[in-house]
Parts: structure tokens; sequence; C-alpha cells
């Protein structure tokens, strides 16, 4: 991500100025996240509204399967230069699930805190769960379950693509019952724009995504609207 220049322009300068605000969804065949399975056919709607580098964002997942489950997370966000943090809560329906349950041990919400800093060859983030119904580690205790990502972007072929790698740094039944440092996710995804007409091109999108801690693999693939 490029640094904003002290001397932008004026036009510029008032665009950043006022509130951005954009809704999309993906239609995806399958629902893999940081190397887990969470369920087939999936529509995933997001709304966000942005101002000066902060932003608001409610993202969720509906699988087209009738007991899937329903997700919804809203996600606080602060951007500046190539420096980025995050609290994410994450929320998934279930039988007798209530969404305004905050109280332990009963909640479904699961807060996470993230951190991260795109070097441009590649971008580091690191997230742990502070909050809610985290996972537990081998003593039956609260694990703060964490994950390391490494995401390194190129171009080949006329398609923009993405090789990732993501761990598990300790104990914890969040990311499938790992014991120790695990990683979970490797993971290679490509997208390119189809033109429709002159003026509507389709995102599209295909990810394979291999789980060594519980030897797994998963592709998927998609498109935005």
């Amino acid at each position: 991500m490029l640094l904003c220049m002290a001397i932008a322009v004026p036009a510029t300068s008032v665009a950043q100025d006022e509130v951005e605000a954009s809704v999309g969804a993906d239609l995806v065949s399958g629902y893999v996240w940081r190397g887990q399975d969470f369920g087939g056919v999936s529509i995933q709607p997001s709304v966000s509204v942005s101002y000066k580098g902060l932003s608001l964002t409610a993202w969720g997942s509906v699988g087209f399967d009738s007991n899937a489950a329903k997700e919804v997370d809203l996600i606080l966000a602060y951007e500046t230069g190539n420096f980025n943090i995050s609290v994410t809560d994450f929320w998934v329906t279930g039988e007798d699930v209530k969404y305004f349950q905050y109280g332990a041990p009963s909640t479904a919400h699961v807060f996470e805190a993230q951190i991260g800093y795109d070097f441009g060859p590649f971008a580091l983030s690191w997230a742990t769960n502070f909050a809610g119904a985290d996972g537990v580690n081998k003593d039956g205790k609260r694990a703060y379950s964490s994950y390391i990502s490494i995401i390194a972007p190129f171009n080949l072929g006329g398609l923009e693509w993405e090789a990732e790698v993501g761990a598990s740094p300790w104990a914890t039944d969040y990311y499938a019952d790992v014991d120790g440092f695990s990683v979970c996710d490797i993971s290679l995804g490509a997208s390119k724009e189809i033109k429709v007409t002159e003026s509507f091109s389709l995102p599209l999108f295909a990810k394979a995504t291999f789980n060594p801690a519980t030897d797994k693999a998963y592709l998927t693939f998609g498109m935005t609207f």
C-alpha cells in the first residue's frame, strides 16, 4: 500500500476528508477460513463505512444448506500507511444461541485483536483472541488462541496471485486441536476480472488451501458482486 503524499493535490485532500461507504457480496463454493472448513456454498455479504483510515465493517456468511450456521462479524479497524490494527467480534449462530448474550461462559461471541504491517513484497499479521468463547489449551485453560499470517502477492500469467502461510503458535482447540506451534494454512489463490460489458466486469477468484495440522486440502471458487 502506498503512503499518502504530504503534498497531495486539493481534489485528493477533499476526497480523504469524506466518509466513504461500500456494500458487496462474495459467492463462494466453500467457506474455508484459516485452513478450517466452515461449510459449503455460501453467500458472504459485507457493508463498510470508513473515514480517514478508520473503518467499521459488518461481514456475514450464510450457507445455502438450511442447516448451515450463519455468521455475523463486526470489524473495527484503523490503517495508516502500511500499518493496520483491528478488533473483530465473531458470532456464529447455533441452537439456543443468542446474539446479545455476552457473559461467560455462555456467550458465542469471540473477540480478536489483530495487528499487521505491509512490507511490500509480503504482509505480516498477528491475531489473538482476548475475550469470549475462545479455545482452551491442553490444561483446559483459556488459550488466547493466536494466528500468524504471511501473505505475498504477485502477478503471473495475467492473473493476480496471493501465497499465504498461516500458523497457530501454541496449543489450542480453536484451531483444530493443535498441540503446539502448527502450520494450519498453506494456500495459493488467483483472481481476475472478467469483462462482461463495456461498463461491468465480474471479479472471479480461486484458492487452493492445505492444512498440514489436520491433513486436509480444499479447492474453492468464488465471485464478487
